[in-house]
Protein backbone atom coordinates (compact mmCIF):
# COMPACT_ATOMS: atom_id res chain seq x y z
CA UNK A 1 0.00 0.00 0.00
CA UNK A 2 1.11 3.52 -0.72
CA UNK A 3 2.11 5.58 2.30
CA UNK A 4 0.88 9.16 2.09
CA UNK A 5 2.20 12.36 3.69
CA UNK A 6 1.11 15.77 4.90
CA UNK A 7 1.65 18.82 2.67
CA UNK A 8 3.18 21.73 4.58
CA UNK A 9 5.06 24.79 3.31
CA UNK A 10 4.94 23.51 -0.26
CA UNK A 11 6.44 20.07 0.51
CA UNK A 12 5.16 16.57 1.20
CA UNK A 13 6.42 15.63 4.66
CA UNK A 14 6.05 12.75 7.10
CA UNK A 15 4.05 13.39 10.28
CA UNK A 16 5.80 13.91 13.60
CA UNK A 17 6.21 10.47 15.15
CA UNK A 18 6.01 8.78 11.72
CA UNK A 19 2.76 6.96 12.59
CA UNK A 20 0.06 5.95 10.09
CA UNK A 21 -3.32 4.24 9.81
CA UNK A 22 -4.90 2.11 7.08
CA UNK A 23 -8.15 2.64 5.20
CA UNK A 24 -10.24 0.32 3.05
CA UNK A 25 -12.88 0.81 0.38
CA UNK A 26 -16.30 0.69 2.17
CA UNK A 27 -17.82 -1.04 -0.85
CA UNK A 28 -15.05 -3.63 -1.21
CA UNK A 29 -13.00 -4.41 1.88
CA UNK A 30 -10.41 -6.22 -0.25
CA UNK A 31 -9.46 -2.87 -1.78
CA UNK A 32 -6.83 -1.24 0.45
CA UNK A 33 -6.64 2.51 -0.06
CA UNK A 34 -3.31 3.21 1.63
CA UNK A 35 -1.63 4.32 4.83
CA UNK A 36 -2.31 7.85 6.06
CA UNK A 37 -0.58 10.13 8.59
CA UNK A 38 -1.54 10.22 12.24
CA UNK A 39 -0.49 13.81 12.77
CA UNK A 40 0.11 15.50 16.11
CA UNK A 41 -0.22 18.99 17.52
CA UNK A 42 3.32 19.75 16.32
CA UNK A 43 2.21 19.13 12.72
CA UNK A 44 -0.75 21.48 13.10
CA UNK A 45 1.51 24.15 14.58
CA UNK A 46 4.01 23.74 11.74
CA UNK A 47 1.20 24.10 9.18
CA UNK A 48 -0.19 27.20 10.93
CA UNK A 49 3.26 28.81 11.04
CA UNK A 50 3.76 28.10 7.33
CA UNK A 51 0.35 29.57 6.50
CA UNK A 52 1.11 32.63 8.63
CA UNK A 53 4.35 33.29 6.76
CA UNK A 54 2.62 32.82 3.41
CA UNK A 55 -0.17 35.21 4.40
CA UNK A 56 2.32 38.08 4.55
CA UNK A 57 2.61 37.81 0.77
CA UNK A 58 -0.63 36.15 -0.39
CA UNK A 59 -2.84 38.60 1.51
CA UNK A 60 -1.21 41.55 -0.30
CA UNK A 61 -1.65 40.25 -3.85
CA UNK A 62 -4.11 42.07 -6.06
CA UNK A 63 -7.43 40.27 -6.51
CA UNK A 64 -6.79 39.38 -10.13
CA UNK A 65 -3.35 38.01 -9.20
CA UNK A 66 -4.92 35.60 -6.72
CA UNK A 67 -7.60 34.74 -9.25
CA UNK A 68 -4.99 33.58 -11.79
CA UNK A 69 -3.83 30.81 -9.47
CA UNK A 70 -7.41 29.81 -8.72
CA UNK A 71 -8.32 29.64 -12.41
CA UNK A 72 -5.40 27.25 -12.90
CA UNK A 73 -6.82 25.06 -10.11
CA UNK A 74 -10.33 25.16 -11.59
CA UNK A 75 -9.01 24.03 -14.97
CA UNK A 76 -7.17 21.11 -13.35
CA UNK A 77 -10.23 20.17 -11.30
CA UNK A 78 -12.39 20.15 -14.41
CA UNK A 79 -9.92 18.04 -16.40
CA UNK A 80 -9.61 15.51 -13.57
CA UNK A 81 -13.33 15.23 -12.73
CA UNK A 82 -13.73 11.60 -13.80
CA UNK A 83 -10.55 10.44 -12.05
CA UNK A 84 -11.39 12.29 -8.84
CA UNK A 85 -14.91 10.86 -8.96
CA UNK A 86 -13.48 7.36 -9.08
CA UNK A 87 -11.23 8.10 -6.10
CA UNK A 88 -14.22 9.48 -4.20
CA UNK A 89 -16.34 6.42 -5.04
CA UNK A 90 -13.63 4.04 -3.77
CA UNK A 91 -12.95 6.01 -0.61
CA UNK A 92 -16.41 7.15 0.52
CA UNK A 93 -18.73 4.68 -1.22
CA UNK A 94 -21.25 6.91 -3.01
CA UNK A 95 -22.21 5.97 -6.56
CA UNK A 96 -19.92 6.92 -9.41
CA UNK A 97 -22.60 9.23 -10.80
CA UNK A 98 -22.93 11.09 -7.52
CA UNK A 99 -19.15 11.12 -7.11
CA UNK A 100 -18.37 12.69 -10.48
CA UNK A 101 -21.32 15.02 -10.00
CA UNK A 102 -19.80 16.21 -6.73
CA UNK A 103 -16.60 17.19 -8.52
CA UNK A 104 -18.37 18.95 -11.39
CA UNK A 105 -20.49 20.88 -8.90
CA UNK A 106 -17.25 21.93 -7.23
CA UNK A 107 -16.03 23.26 -10.58
CA UNK A 108 -19.25 25.26 -10.98
CA UNK A 109 -19.04 26.74 -7.49
CA UNK A 110 -15.36 27.63 -7.98
CA UNK A 111 -16.12 29.48 -11.20
CA UNK A 112 -18.68 31.56 -9.39
CA UNK A 113 -16.75 32.26 -6.21
CA UNK A 114 -13.51 33.29 -7.95
CA UNK A 115 -15.38 36.35 -9.21
CA UNK A 116 -15.81 37.46 -5.59
CA UNK A 117 -12.14 38.48 -5.66
CA UNK A 118 -13.19 41.68 -7.41
CA UNK A 119 -16.52 42.04 -5.56
CA UNK A 120 -15.21 42.71 -2.04
CA UNK A 121 -17.45 45.74 -1.65
CA UNK A 122 -16.96 48.15 1.19
CA UNK A 123 -18.93 51.14 2.44
CA UNK A 124 -18.57 54.87 1.89
CA UNK A 125 -20.44 57.30 4.15
CA UNK A 126 -20.52 61.11 4.29
CA UNK A 127 -18.55 62.65 7.12
CA UNK A 128 -19.83 64.88 9.90
CA UNK A 129 -16.74 67.06 9.36
CA UNK A 130 -15.45 69.07 6.39
CA UNK A 131 -12.62 67.67 4.27
CA UNK A 132 -12.96 64.13 5.68
CA UNK A 133 -13.91 60.95 3.83
CA UNK A 134 -15.22 57.91 5.68
CA UNK A 135 -14.77 54.46 4.18
CA UNK A 136 -15.02 50.89 5.38
CA UNK A 137 -13.01 48.26 3.52
CA UNK A 138 -12.68 44.49 3.71
CA UNK A 139 -9.33 42.93 4.60
CA UNK A 140 -8.39 39.23 4.67
CA UNK A 141 -9.00 37.54 8.02
CA UNK A 142 -5.59 35.81 8.02
CA UNK A 143 -4.86 32.11 8.51
CA UNK A 144 -8.03 30.01 8.48
CA UNK A 145 -8.59 26.31 9.12
CA UNK A 146 -10.84 24.24 6.85
CA UNK A 147 -12.07 21.22 8.83
CA UNK A 148 -14.15 19.02 6.55
CA UNK A 149 -16.37 15.91 6.78
CA UNK A 150 -16.28 12.55 5.03
CA UNK A 151 -19.68 12.67 3.30
CA UNK A 152 -18.67 15.31 0.70
CA UNK A 153 -14.86 15.01 0.73
CA UNK A 154 -14.33 16.95 -2.52
CA UNK A 155 -17.09 19.56 -2.51
CA UNK A 156 -16.91 20.68 1.12
CA UNK A 157 -13.14 21.37 1.09
CA UNK A 158 -13.60 23.35 -2.14
CA UNK A 159 -16.35 25.39 -0.46
CA UNK A 160 -13.95 26.40 2.28
CA UNK A 161 -10.49 26.56 0.70
CA UNK A 162 -11.32 28.46 -2.49
CA UNK A 163 -13.35 31.29 -0.87
CA UNK A 164 -10.56 31.67 1.69
CA UNK A 165 -7.95 32.04 -1.04
CA UNK A 166 -10.17 34.40 -3.01
CA UNK A 167 -10.42 36.67 0.03
CA UNK A 168 -6.65 36.66 0.56
CA UNK A 169 -6.50 34.18 3.46
CA UNK A 170 -4.13 31.23 3.73
CA UNK A 171 -5.31 27.78 4.80
CA UNK A 172 -4.67 24.86 7.14
CA UNK A 173 -6.75 22.03 5.64
CA UNK A 174 -7.76 19.09 7.82
CA UNK A 175 -9.81 16.49 5.89
CA UNK A 176 -11.88 13.82 7.60
CA UNK A 177 -10.06 10.88 9.16
CA UNK A 178 -12.29 8.63 7.00
CA UNK A 179 -11.63 10.31 3.62
CA UNK A 180 -8.09 11.72 3.52
CA UNK A 181 -7.32 10.46 0.01
CA UNK A 182 -9.75 12.92 -1.58
CA UNK A 183 -8.05 15.68 0.41
CA UNK A 184 -4.65 14.53 -0.85
CA UNK A 185 -5.83 14.52 -4.46
CA UNK A 186 -7.24 18.05 -4.12
CA UNK A 187 -3.98 19.23 -2.56
CA UNK A 188 -2.00 17.73 -5.43
CA UNK A 189 -4.03 19.89 -7.82
CA UNK A 190 -3.33 22.95 -5.67
CA UNK A 191 0.37 22.11 -5.82
CA UNK A 192 0.20 21.63 -9.60
CA UNK A 193 -1.59 24.97 -10.00
CA UNK A 194 1.54 26.63 -8.57
CA UNK A 195 0.21 28.33 -5.44
CA UNK A 196 3.03 29.83 -3.34
CA UNK A 197 4.46 27.58 -0.62
CA UNK A 198 2.43 27.67 2.58
CA UNK A 199 -0.71 29.08 0.96
CA UNK A 200 -2.56 25.79 1.50
CA UNK A 201 -1.28 23.22 4.02
CA UNK A 202 -2.70 19.72 4.48
CA UNK A 203 -2.58 17.86 7.81
CA UNK A 204 -4.19 14.44 8.25
CA UNK A 205 -5.13 12.60 11.41
CA UNK A 206 -7.74 11.91 14.06
CA UNK A 207 -10.20 14.71 14.66
CA UNK A 208 -10.09 14.22 18.42
CA UNK A 209 -6.41 15.15 18.55
CA UNK A 210 -6.13 17.60 15.68
CA UNK A 211 -9.39 19.47 16.24
CA UNK A 212 -8.19 20.68 19.61
CA UNK A 213 -4.80 21.64 18.23
CA UNK A 214 -6.40 23.66 15.43
CA UNK A 215 -8.93 25.33 17.72
CA UNK A 216 -6.30 26.38 20.27
CA UNK A 217 -3.66 27.69 17.87
CA UNK A 218 -3.54 31.51 18.15
CA UNK A 219 -2.21 31.91 14.59
CA UNK A 220 -5.47 30.51 13.20
CA UNK A 221 -7.87 33.45 13.07
CA UNK A 222 -10.87 31.58 11.68
CA UNK A 223 -12.18 28.01 11.67
CA UNK A 224 -14.68 26.81 9.07
CA UNK A 225 -16.04 23.45 10.22
CA UNK A 226 -18.61 21.01 8.86
CA UNK A 227 -19.49 18.03 11.02
CA UNK A 228 -21.32 16.96 14.14
CA UNK A 229 -22.84 19.34 16.66
CA UNK A 230 -20.80 17.77 19.47
CA UNK A 231 -17.51 18.52 17.72
CA UNK A 232 -18.67 21.96 16.58
CA UNK A 233 -19.47 22.91 20.16
CA UNK A 234 -15.97 21.84 21.25
CA UNK A 235 -14.34 23.88 18.47
CA UNK A 236 -16.36 26.94 19.38
CA UNK A 237 -15.43 26.67 23.05
CA UNK A 238 -11.69 26.38 22.38
CA UNK A 239 -11.63 29.01 19.62
CA UNK A 240 -13.34 31.50 21.92
CA UNK A 241 -10.31 31.46 24.21
CA UNK A 242 -8.35 33.45 21.63
CA UNK A 243 -11.37 35.05 19.91
CA UNK A 244 -11.01 33.14 16.65
CA UNK A 245 -13.93 33.48 14.28
CA UNK A 246 -16.00 30.33 13.63
CA UNK A 247 -18.23 29.17 10.81
CA UNK A 248 -19.98 26.00 11.96
CA UNK A 249 -22.27 23.88 9.79
CA UNK A 250 -23.44 20.97 11.92
CA UNK A 251 -26.14 18.33 12.27
CA UNK A 252 -29.71 18.20 11.05
CA UNK A 253 -32.96 16.27 11.56
CA UNK A 254 -34.71 17.71 8.57
CA UNK A 255 -38.50 17.45 8.20
CA UNK A 256 -40.82 17.35 5.21
CA UNK A 257 -44.32 18.44 6.18
CA UNK A 258 -47.10 17.19 3.89
CA UNK A 259 -50.55 18.74 4.35
CA UNK A 260 -53.24 19.56 1.80
CA UNK A 261 -51.07 18.59 -1.17
CA UNK A 262 -52.64 17.28 -4.37
CA UNK A 263 -49.68 15.57 -6.03
CA UNK A 264 -48.57 12.91 -3.56
CA UNK A 265 -46.61 10.84 -6.13
CA UNK A 266 -44.43 13.90 -6.80
CA UNK A 267 -44.01 14.52 -3.06
CA UNK A 268 -42.97 10.89 -2.49
CA UNK A 269 -40.42 11.04 -5.30
CA UNK A 270 -38.96 14.31 -4.04
CA UNK A 271 -38.81 13.12 -0.43
CA UNK A 272 -37.12 9.82 -1.30
CA UNK A 273 -34.56 11.54 -3.53
CA UNK A 274 -33.70 13.89 -0.67
CA UNK A 275 -33.69 11.09 1.91
CA UNK A 276 -31.60 8.42 0.19
CA UNK A 277 -29.03 10.25 -1.95
CA UNK A 278 -25.51 9.36 -0.74
CA UNK A 279 -27.14 6.55 1.30
CA UNK A 280 -28.79 9.20 3.48
CA UNK A 281 -25.41 10.48 4.63
CA UNK A 282 -26.14 14.17 4.07
CA UNK A 283 -26.67 16.85 6.68
CA UNK A 284 -29.59 18.18 4.60
CA UNK A 285 -31.19 14.77 3.98
CA UNK A 286 -34.90 14.61 4.75
CA UNK A 287 -35.16 12.15 7.62
CA UNK A 288 -38.64 12.90 9.01
CA UNK A 289 -41.89 12.95 7.04
CA UNK A 290 -44.64 14.69 9.01
CA UNK A 291 -48.01 14.14 7.34
CA UNK A 292 -51.64 14.76 8.22
CA UNK A 293 -53.75 11.70 9.05
CA UNK A 294 -55.94 12.15 5.97
CA UNK A 295 -53.01 11.97 3.56
CA UNK A 296 -50.81 9.55 5.52
CA UNK A 297 -52.05 6.16 4.18
CA UNK A 298 -51.58 7.10 0.53
CA UNK A 299 -48.25 8.83 1.08
CA UNK A 300 -46.90 5.92 3.11
CA UNK A 301 -47.94 3.52 0.34
CA UNK A 302 -46.15 5.62 -2.29
CA UNK A 303 -43.03 6.02 -0.15
CA UNK A 304 -42.92 2.28 0.49
CA UNK A 305 -43.14 1.52 -3.23
CA UNK A 306 -40.39 3.99 -4.00
CA UNK A 307 -38.06 2.70 -1.29
CA UNK A 308 -38.41 -0.89 -2.52
CA UNK A 309 -37.40 0.16 -6.05
CA UNK A 310 -33.89 1.29 -5.12
CA UNK A 311 -30.97 -0.86 -6.20
CA UNK A 312 -28.23 -1.06 -3.57
CA UNK A 313 -24.76 -2.03 -4.75
CA UNK A 314 -21.14 -1.20 -5.36
CA UNK A 315 -20.68 2.44 -6.30
CA UNK A 316 -18.66 1.76 -9.47
CA UNK A 317 -21.60 -0.20 -10.95
CA UNK A 318 -23.45 2.39 -13.02
CA UNK A 319 -26.79 0.73 -12.28
CA UNK A 320 -26.35 1.21 -8.52
CA UNK A 321 -28.63 3.83 -6.97
CA UNK A 322 -27.50 3.57 -3.34
CA UNK A 323 -23.97 2.62 -2.32
CA UNK A 324 -22.57 1.39 1.00
CA UNK A 325 -22.35 3.45 4.17
CA UNK A 326 -18.93 4.84 4.99
CA UNK A 327 -17.61 2.23 7.44
CA UNK A 328 -18.47 -0.62 9.81
CA UNK A 329 -19.10 1.67 12.79
CA UNK A 330 -21.62 3.72 10.80
CA UNK A 331 -23.37 0.54 9.68
CA UNK A 332 -23.61 -0.77 13.23
CA UNK A 333 -25.00 2.53 14.51
CA UNK A 334 -27.68 2.64 11.80
CA UNK A 335 -28.77 -0.93 12.53
CA UNK A 336 -29.03 -0.09 16.24
CA UNK A 337 -31.36 2.80 15.41
CA UNK A 338 -33.56 0.52 13.30
CA UNK A 339 -33.72 -1.99 16.15
CA UNK A 340 -34.62 0.79 18.60
CA UNK A 341 -37.60 1.66 16.39
CA UNK A 342 -38.79 -1.95 16.58
CA UNK A 343 -38.32 -1.97 20.34
CA UNK A 344 -40.35 1.25 20.73
CA UNK A 345 -43.26 -0.10 18.71
CA UNK A 346 -42.75 1.45 15.29
CA UNK A 347 -43.29 -0.48 12.04
CA UNK A 348 -40.48 -1.29 9.58
CA UNK A 349 -42.53 -0.76 6.43
CA UNK A 350 -39.64 -1.40 4.02
CA UNK A 351 -36.01 -2.45 4.32
CA UNK A 352 -34.45 -2.57 7.74
CA UNK A 353 -31.72 -5.14 7.08
CA UNK A 354 -27.98 -5.39 6.57
CA UNK A 355 -27.54 -6.86 3.09
CA UNK A 356 -25.59 -10.10 2.78
CA UNK A 357 -24.20 -12.38 0.09
CA UNK A 358 -21.79 -11.79 -2.81
CA UNK A 359 -20.56 -8.21 -3.09
CA UNK A 360 -22.57 -7.27 -0.01
CA UNK A 361 -20.28 -9.37 2.19
CA UNK A 362 -17.33 -7.23 1.07
CA UNK A 363 -18.74 -3.91 2.25
CA UNK A 364 -21.15 -2.06 4.50
CA UNK A 365 -24.49 -2.27 2.71
CA UNK A 366 -27.82 -1.44 4.35
CA UNK A 367 -31.27 -1.54 2.77
CA UNK A 368 -33.02 1.81 2.38
CA UNK A 369 -35.49 1.77 5.24
CA UNK A 370 -38.94 3.29 5.79
CA UNK A 371 -40.31 3.34 9.34
CA UNK A 372 -43.96 4.19 10.02
CA UNK A 373 -46.10 4.59 13.15
CA UNK A 374 -43.36 6.71 14.66
CA UNK A 375 -44.09 9.11 17.52
CA UNK A 376 -42.23 12.44 17.81
CA UNK A 377 -40.25 11.37 20.90
CA UNK A 378 -38.91 8.06 19.58
CA UNK A 379 -35.16 7.83 19.21
CA UNK A 380 -35.37 7.58 15.40
CA UNK A 381 -37.49 10.76 15.35
CA UNK A 382 -35.08 12.75 17.51
CA UNK A 383 -31.50 11.70 16.69
CA UNK A 384 -29.59 12.34 13.50
CA UNK A 385 -29.15 8.78 12.15
CA UNK A 386 -27.04 9.73 9.11
CA UNK A 387 -27.99 6.74 7.02
CA UNK A 388 -30.65 5.44 4.60
CA UNK A 389 -33.52 5.65 7.10
CA UNK A 390 -36.72 7.68 6.70
CA UNK A 391 -39.43 7.89 9.39
CA UNK A 392 -43.07 8.91 9.08
CA UNK A 393 -44.93 10.77 11.84
CA UNK A 394 -48.69 11.34 11.58
CA UNK A 395 -50.30 14.56 12.85
CA UNK A 396 -53.83 15.92 13.06
CA UNK A 397 -53.35 19.15 11.10
CA UNK A 398 -50.85 21.60 9.62
CA UNK A 399 -50.37 23.52 12.86
CA UNK A 400 -49.53 20.37 14.81
CA UNK A 401 -47.20 19.34 11.99
CA UNK A 402 -45.28 22.62 12.12
CA UNK A 403 -44.92 22.23 15.88
CA UNK A 404 -43.48 18.73 15.41
CA UNK A 405 -41.12 20.04 12.71
CA UNK A 406 -39.70 22.55 15.19
CA UNK A 407 -39.53 20.11 18.12
CA UNK A 408 -35.84 19.33 17.64
CA UNK A 409 -32.47 20.71 18.65
CA UNK A 410 -31.61 21.14 14.97
CA UNK A 411 -32.56 23.77 12.39
CA UNK A 412 -30.76 23.16 9.11
CA UNK A 413 -33.22 22.46 6.28
CA UNK A 414 -36.97 21.83 6.00
CA UNK A 415 -39.48 21.16 3.24
CA UNK A 416 -43.24 21.61 2.96
CA UNK A 417 -45.62 20.12 0.40
CA UNK A 418 -48.95 21.95 0.32
CA UNK A 419 -51.30 23.66 -2.12
CA UNK A 420 -52.55 26.05 0.57
CA UNK A 421 -50.95 29.45 -0.02
CA UNK A 422 -51.58 30.72 3.49
CA UNK A 423 -49.89 27.63 4.93
CA UNK A 424 -46.83 28.23 2.74
CA UNK A 425 -46.40 31.64 4.34
CA UNK A 426 -46.94 30.17 7.81
CA UNK A 427 -44.25 27.59 7.13
CA UNK A 428 -41.80 30.13 5.71
CA UNK A 429 -42.18 32.40 8.73
CA UNK A 430 -42.67 29.80 11.44
CA UNK A 431 -40.17 27.10 10.50
CA UNK A 432 -37.02 27.27 12.64
CA UNK A 433 -34.42 26.37 10.02
CA UNK A 434 -31.76 28.10 7.99
CA UNK A 435 -33.13 26.83 4.67
CA UNK A 436 -36.75 26.28 3.60
CA UNK A 437 -37.89 24.32 0.53
CA UNK A 438 -41.43 24.72 -0.80
CA UNK A 439 -42.98 21.86 -2.77
CA UNK A 440 -39.66 20.15 -3.50
CA UNK A 441 -36.98 18.18 -1.67
CA UNK A 442 -34.07 19.61 0.30
CA UNK A 443 -31.72 20.15 -2.65
CA UNK A 444 -29.54 23.25 -2.31
CA UNK A 445 -28.13 25.22 -5.23
CA UNK A 446 -24.57 26.15 -6.06
CA UNK A 447 -24.67 29.90 -5.40
CA UNK A 448 -27.22 30.20 -2.59
CA UNK A 449 -26.13 30.76 1.03
CA UNK A 450 -26.02 27.53 3.04
CA UNK A 451 -26.37 27.18 6.80
CA UNK A 452 -28.55 26.51 9.80
CA UNK A 453 -29.82 27.82 13.12
CA UNK A 454 -30.18 26.37 16.63
CA UNK A 455 -27.74 23.45 17.02
CA UNK A 456 -27.24 23.18 13.26
CA UNK A 457 -25.13 26.26 12.67
CA UNK A 458 -23.23 29.20 14.02
CA UNK A 459 -21.62 32.10 12.20
CA UNK A 460 -21.82 33.26 8.62
CA UNK A 461 -23.61 31.04 6.09
CA UNK A 462 -21.32 29.38 3.57
CA UNK A 463 -21.44 29.31 -0.26
CA UNK A 464 -22.29 32.27 -2.46
CA UNK A 465 -21.88 35.91 -1.52
CA UNK A 466 -22.16 35.40 2.24
CA UNK A 467 -18.80 33.62 2.39
CA UNK A 468 -16.83 36.84 2.28
CA UNK A 469 -18.41 37.91 5.55
CA UNK A 470 -16.51 35.08 7.23
CA UNK A 471 -13.17 35.27 5.40
CA UNK A 472 -12.78 39.03 5.69
CA UNK A 473 -12.76 41.59 8.50
CA UNK A 474 -13.83 45.22 8.39
CA UNK A 475 -11.37 48.08 8.59
CA UNK A 476 -12.73 51.60 9.13
CA UNK A 477 -10.75 54.50 7.61
CA UNK A 478 -11.12 58.23 8.34
CA UNK A 479 -9.14 60.35 5.90
CA UNK A 480 -8.77 64.11 6.36
CA UNK A 481 -7.46 65.20 2.99
CA UNK A 482 -7.13 68.91 3.71
CA UNK A 483 -6.34 70.77 6.95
Amino acid sequence: MEKYQNFINGKWVNPTGDQYYELINPGDCDDKLGEFPLSREEDVNYAAESADRAFATWGKLLPDQRARYIYQFIDLLDRNAQRLGEVLCREQGKTIGESVGEVTRGVKECRYIVGEATRMQGISLPSERPNVTNTVIRVPLGVVAAVTPWNFPILTPIRKIIPALVAGCTVVFKPSYDTPLCGIELTKLIEEAGFPAGTVNLVIGKGSAMGDAISKNPLIRGISFTGSTVVGRRINTLAAEHFAKVQLEMGGKNPALVAGYGNLPFAAAQICAAAFANAGQRCTAISRVIVTEEQAPELERLLCEKVKEYKVGYGMDKSTQIGPVVNAAAGQSIMEYIQSARDEGATIAAGGNRLKGGQYDKGFYIEPTLITHVSPKMKVAVDEIFGPVLVVIRVGNFEEGLSVCNDTQYGLAAAVFTDLNEKIFDFMSGMESGMVHINHGSVSESFMPFGGVKNSGLGTFGIGTTNKDFYTAWKVIYNQYKA
